[in-house]
């Protein structure tokens, strides 16, 4: 087969061996890559209700068939394995040289299992693997790391490594790459990497596989880069990126204000996409894309100055969220998780949690919305495990359980993983969209804020939950198998035509949108199953609650903005949360039934879920 190596390399740094492992053409055809393969080798290879710090808790770096190729932003990885924040499949995609490096290298995926005794870098080339001691390394920050690593082995090679947030275990740390600006894995990939006792991991590459049609691949690529350069979209994409969407969601209502409790910041015009441009420094994207989306910014604060990467999710989070402004001083709370190595939009929704939780006297710790210097430290704090810090970072759902009562209605999560940044007090899909996201409260399967407002506000219809199933099949289904970026469709409605192209000329077979989309439903029964096997295993049940969002949207009406006294309705949402289970073929209790799984060729997990769950 062409477009894939076939294999992955299985490595034990407990052993500190290594193997490559074959990869079966049937199961490259029903899983493309990416997501896909990640979670096929994660039912295959994890035990039932392992501990995600377990040293049987497999992580999974994988690419996908259209990785590395010329075309459209395809220097995309996916990083997973269980989450140790959410206790079910985790995972999250990174741009960068690290995903072409790796594709490189000779697999189309790499596994890790084990714990190392000590600290360890992993050199991945086309040739061997080495395990080199990286005592030096450990403790550091992510840009001295990687800068250090860069002096050893030249500027060239791809490099994931994680902060003190992943080596304390921190329930939300990331694996990050390139100065700290791209990082992945929001639901503790980078705690997963730190318990394995991996500080770094180096790609050294040698070729991409061949493709089927090397000249034809080039050719619809170069159409590709052609047609987003001239979008009607795409100047002003270019200036603002993701930033153009602080204005945008405060004027409808649906920026995270305050720990969720509004839509609209009153300072929004200090943080927007404007007030990016005036500092922006320089522009620049992941390999093999040309629609960059990394504004970096030089700030400055009474206390501090640096460089960093600001974008919607983390500037609303550590913003709004917390009433933080002007953009300098979100900025360097940015700077600050990416040096630690913290998911931003969860650091954001626990702080902005805790900053409630003190407000309503329900810790024993005083700290209030926009106090930017004690924010900073509590980023230190949660960083190290020290203090306060060390309860908060395991998350807003196990703070909530340790305090419970009232504390659970305005804890923001999914499954414990925090919202990201769309209040959806008044966007009913949207909401859905968190509640069935396949790892948790999470925007990057579908962002349906547009489509809210584009059919209806107030509207809980059978059509949004339509769009809803399609986008997921689309965007966490197919880009997060090949593996693409979903950016230049979501920002710029990139032809989505071309990829049964990109995939026949790199692949040599006529992938129609019938078997892309069975693919995508076969990879979402498949997360769905991992969920619940997980869940049962470990003690802690499942049901269709769980797809629930938090009762704050349902019980706290808006008290400001257009949209002022607006709130959910549970009744719709668990009516809509029904027809999208049956669209999917699952039960009641969002479980995919045997007819849906035997249709999707997912015969072998019956047997296992059996176990577990009573299927319908």
């Amino acid at each position: 087969m062409r477009a894939w190596w076939g294999k992955y390399l299985y490595i034990d740094v407990e052993r500190r061996s290594f193997k490559a492992v074959e990869l079966s053409p049937d199961m490259l055809l029903k899983f493309l890559g990416g997501r896909g393969l990640a979670i096929k080798l994660l039912w295959d290879l994890n035990p039932p209700g392992v501990d995600p710090f377990s040293p049987d808790n497999h992580l999974v770096l994988a690419t996908g068939p259209l990785t590395g190729y010329p075309l459209p932003s395809s220097g995309k990885m996916i990083v997973a394995s269980k989450s140790p924040l959410t206790y079910g499949y985790g995972d999250g995609n990174i741009g960068t040289k690290a995903a072409v490096e790796l594709r490189k290298s000779g697999y189309d995926a790499v596994v890790i299992r084990g714990i190392s005794k000590k600290p360890l870098l992993i050199h991945i080339s086309c040739k061997t693997v080495e395990f080199i001691d990286a005592e030096d390394l450990w403790g550091l920050d992510t840009e001295t790391v990687e800068k250090k690593i860069a002096e050893n082995y030249g500027k060239n090679v791809g490099i994931l490594t994680i902060g003190i947030g992943g080596e304390n275990l921190v329930k939300f740390a990331v694996v990050v790459s390139e100065h700290g600006g791209r990082s992945g894995g929001r639901p503790g990939m980078g705690a997963v990497m730190g318990s394995k006792k991996i500080k770094a991991i180096v790609f050294e590459g040698c070729n991409l596989p061949e493709p089927y049609n090397k000249v034809e691949l080039a050719r619809i690529g170069a159409e590709g880069y052609s047609e987003i350069k001239r979008s009607p979209g795409y100047e002003f994409y270019e200036r603002q990126g993701t930033m153009q969407f602080i204005r945008v969601a405060n004027e409808n209502s649906f920026l995270p204000v305050y720990n969720f409790r509004e839509g609209v910041f009153e300072y929004a015009d200090s943080i927007d996409g404007y007030m990016l441009e005036s500092m922006r420094e320089k522009l620049i994207g992941c390999p093999l894309c040309n629609m960059p989306c990394r504004h970096i910014i030089k700030y400055a604060t009474e206390t501090s100055l640096g460089k960093t990467e600001p974008d919607y999710e983390n500037v609303a989070l550590l913003g709004a969220n917390l009433g933080v402004w002007p953009l300098n001083r979100v900025a360097r709370l940015n700077h600050l998780a990416d040096l630690y190595g913290l998911d931003t939009i969860s650091l954001g929704a626990t702080i902005g949690y805790a900053i409630e939780l003190s407000e309503k006297k329900l810790i024993d710790y005083k700290i209030e919305w926009g106090d930017c210097k004690t924010i900073s430290q509590l980023i230190t704090d949660i960083a190290n495990r020290r203090g306060i810090g060390d309860l908060l970072a395991n998350g807003v759902r196990y703070v909530s359980e340790k305090i419970g009562g009232e504390a659970r209605d305005f804890a923001m999560h999914v499954k414990g993983l925090e919202i990201s940044a769309y209040n959806s007090h008044a966007l009913e899909g949207m909401a859905l969209s968190y509640g069935v996201s396949p790892i948790g409260a999470h925007h990057k399967d579908v962002t349906f804020a547009s489509l809210d407002i584009k059919l209806g506000r107030l509207t809980y219809s059978k059509e949004k939950v339509e769009r809803i199933v399609y986008l997921q099949n689309i965007r966490g289904g197919m880009y997060e198998s090949l593996v693409t970026c979903r950016f230049p469709f979501v920002y710029l409605s990139f032809n989505l035509d071309y990829y049964p192209r990109l995939l026949k000329a790199a692949t040599g077979i006529d992938f129609t949108w019938d078997m892309i989309h069975e693919i995508g439903n076969r990879i979402y029964a498949l997360i769905r199953s991992f969920w619940v096997r997980e869940y049962i295993a470990s003690g802690r049940g499942w049901s269709y609650e769980l797809d629930i969002p938090p009762m704050r949207w349902f019980k706290e009406p808006l008290s400001k903005g257009p949209l002022k006294g607006y709130k959910l309705d549970l009744d719709k949402y668990l009516n809509m949360l029904k027809y999208y289970y049956q669209l999917r073929g699952w039960d009641e209790n969002g479980v995919p039934t045997r007819e849906t799984l035997r249709k999707l060729g997912l015969e072998y997990v019956i047997s296992d879920l059996e176990k577990y769950y009573p299927l319908k």
